[in-house]
């Protein structure tokens, strides 16, 4: 009799990208897609398809863009923040210590990082993030 041994994985960190710039939602989907422990289930380029693809997709973890056309990544992560209290929202962003990151941080962002960050720092601050 042969028992086979359960397939034991690591847990996935599964992300949503949210930015207005296509080129930047290829590359962190790259990026994150690559890693192990993560998968991005989502990459969509307005907070209003930030919001729809949160209630589809059920994301663990979020990297939104402040600013963007239409309905911003404020608006968005209040949102996000209000119809699913568990989701963890990281603001991305071209500046750092922007007033607009406190305002971010008060309607629900946990974090921010800014758009030059090294790839490493990216995923330190998701796996961090997730974690808690």
């Amino acid at each position: 009799m042969t028992v086979e041994s359960p397939v034991v994985t690591e847990p996935h960190i599964r992300l949503l990208i949210v930015d207005d710039h296509p080129a930047v939602r290829k590359g962190l989907t790259s990026l994150l897609n690559n890693e192990p422990d993560m998968e991005v289930i989502a990459a969509v380029g307005s907070g209003e398809e930030a919001v729809a693809a949160a209630r589809t997709t059920t994301p663990d973890v979020v990297l939104m863009d402040v600013s963007m056309p239409g309905m911003g990544g404020i608006e968005a992560t209040r949102q996000l923040a209000s119809a699913h209290p568990g989701l963890r929202v990281v603001m991305l962003t071209s500046f750092g210590g922007h007033k607009r990151l406190h305002t971010a941080l008060e309607n629900g962002a946990v974090g921010y990082l800014v758009k030059d960050a090294t790839p490493q720092e990216i995923l330190r601050t998701l796996r961090y993030v997730a974690r808690f």
